[in-house]
């Protein structure tokens, strides 16, 4: 039992969390001498060493959320979700790596819309341009705000202090972003890396020490987790093993074909091989760290579990899992050590963000500034327009994350809520404009609107038979559903929410068959009319 050790943040811990912070700063200002022109700022010239592509890749993409979500999912839900995501890999190799990228490698381009132009035309490359940026920019916010609120549990002080949390954690990001471009994004994500997996095995080591041995593994199912089946035919099901599967492999294939974080580092390596091995590097660590962070979950049950009063009061396993890691860190973990842990959560906050808005400013800069004309003739001044964006662009985030609050459900509901609305849409335009030669643009058009009101419509269920109830009074009759009361996370303010009649792992894989049926469907009639009217 650790109840010897100091509650809270010591100075020691803030000197690890500062020495981080600097030497990020210090990394974006070292990479950022260099630069020549904005394509070296977003893409390296190219030649990036393929093993640091893919720890960038993968950390992108793990961030703040997933650092949370995946032990406080296995802790307060069940295993289903991070054992059956380990289960999509070897499929998603193969559709990516053999699949996607020989394809995607045929063109080198700095923005990833640049590929839609030539098949769909400038509208559609704007569009999937605009429907990236506005994606990113949810996600990011979202993910500040995320790391923020695990921060005040940290530390032990009010709600009232997000917005200072918030600015802090953004502007350290975004500093070292906006001077160091890709470069330094891709050599500060390695440290971030290291940081995340070093975090995560010092808190299972220590609770395993603690515990006298691995007597935190669970041997049965607790009581307190969701029912996870195999297979289940009810859309209300919040998670079973097949529709982890749908939605975790289209949601990693749809972000590597259409997100232009993953598209801008396989530009940045040699050639299709590196960008394969790149991939499955990332893969691999996604793989080890998702191991790590379950045992996380599983370790930290064990111990509450097994020592109950060692919950600080109001605190419950099971609607308060997610806030559990972030307690047992500043809480539970010897002095240095727990500097060291809240180092790799900024860690995985910044690197999400960093990647976020080094590519949202190429996207700007590629396919709206520079396509008006409207950049400096100097390649210097290029860079620093590019710089002075990114850092523009990071303000906006850091603002936009004060709004996350409103979303309701654990961090993986609604991470899933944000992020997949736009993500399969997006994809769909690639897929469209590179795998389908006779698509339509209308066509196109029309499946991606499909696309995007489906996931909307599956994300925001449950508001919406919340206004049909409280309107009409339906929500009962028509979705076998009830208002429930819900307080805000921010305001502290109690509503009335009705459950998701659909769940979230199903918002992904239904807006994509939308997608692609209706585009596929509108693209062949379209044509075979178009052929018709040429033969008369």
């Amino acid at each position: 039992m650790m109840s010897d050790l100091p509650q809270g943040l010591q100075l020691v811990d803030w000197i690890c969390i500062a020495l981080y912070a600097c030497t990020t700063i210090g990394i974006g200002w070292y990479f950022g001498r260099s630069y020549g022109s904005t394509k070296e700022y977003f893409i390296g010239h190219g030649h990036i060493n393929p093993v640091l592509i893919g720890i960038s890749l993968f950390v992108t993409l793990l961030s703040t959320i997933s650092y949370l979500s995946k032990p406080g999912e296995i802790l307060g839900k069940g295993p289903v979700l991070i054992v059956t995501s380990l289960l999509t890999y070897p499929l998603i190799y193969f559709v990516v790596g053999y699949g996607l990228l020989p394809v995607y490698m045929k063109q080198r381009v700095t923005s990833a819309y640049e590929l839609l132009e030539h098949r769909l035309g400038v509208f559609t490359r704007l569009l999937g341009a605009l429907m990236f940026i506005a994606l990113r920019l949810v996600w990011m916010s979202l993910l500040v705000y995320l790391a923020a609120r695990a921060m005040t549990v940290m530390l032990g002080v009010g709600e009232h202090w997000l917005p200072w949390i918030v600015m802090v954690t953004g502007l350290v990001a975004v500093i070292y972003t906006s001077l160091g471009g890709l470069r330094a994004v891709v050599v500060t994500d390695l440290l971030q890396f290291l940081l995340l997996l070093s975090g995560a095995l010092l808190v299972v080591i220590i609770v395993t020490c603690d515990m006298g041995g691995f007597g935190w593994f669970p041997t049965q199912w607790y009581p307190h987790w969701d029912t996870q089946p195999i297979i289940s035919f009810d859309p209300r099901t919040r998670i079973s093993v097949v529709g982890t599967f749908f939605m975790m492999t289209t949601w990693v294939v749809c972000t590597a074909g259409g997100d232009q974080t993953s598209v801008q580092r396989f530009m940045a390596t040699r050639d299709v091989s590196s960008a394969r091995y790149s991939y499955a590097i990332q893969l691999i660590a996604s793989a080890v760290v998702t191991l790590v962070l379950g045992m996380v979950g599983l370790s930290l049950l064990g111990y509450f579990s097994a020592y109950p009063d060692q919950l600080p009061t109001g605190m419950d396993l099971y609607e308060d899992a997610d806030d559990i890691f972030p307690w047992y860190i500043s809480h539970r973990l010897p002095v240095g050590i727990a500097g060291l842990v809240v180092s790799a959560m900024f860690a995985a906050a910044m690197s999400s963000i960093d990647s976020g808005v080094n590519s949202i400013t190429a996207v700007v800069m590629t396919d709206f500034l520079d396509r008006l004309g409207r950049h400096p003739t100097s390649d210097r001044g290029h860079v620093l327009k590019a710089k002075m964006l990114a850092f523009t662009i990071g303000v906006v985030v850091v603002s936009g994350s004060l709004c996350m609050g409103t979303i309701p459900g654990n961090i993986t509901a609604v991470t899933n809520k944000t992020v997949n609305l736009l993500t399969a849409p997006i994809f769909g335009l690639f897929f469209f404009a590179l795998f389908v030669p006779f698509a339509h643009r209308v066509a196109v058009w029309i499946g991606t609107v499909c696309s995007v009101l489906t996931a909307a419509g599956i994300a925001f269920s449950g508001p919406l038979v919340t206004w049909l109830d409280l309107k009409w009074g339906l929500a009962a009759e028509t979705f076998g559903v009830s208002l429930q009361e819900h307080v805000h996370t921010t305001t502290g303010e109690t509503f009335l929410l009705a459950p998701d009649p659909i769940s979230f792992q199903w918002i992904g894989p239904v807006s994509l068959l939308v997608n692609l049926t209706v585009g596929v469907g509108l693209s062949w009639v379209m044509s075979r009319k178009k052929r018709s009217k040429g033969s008369e």
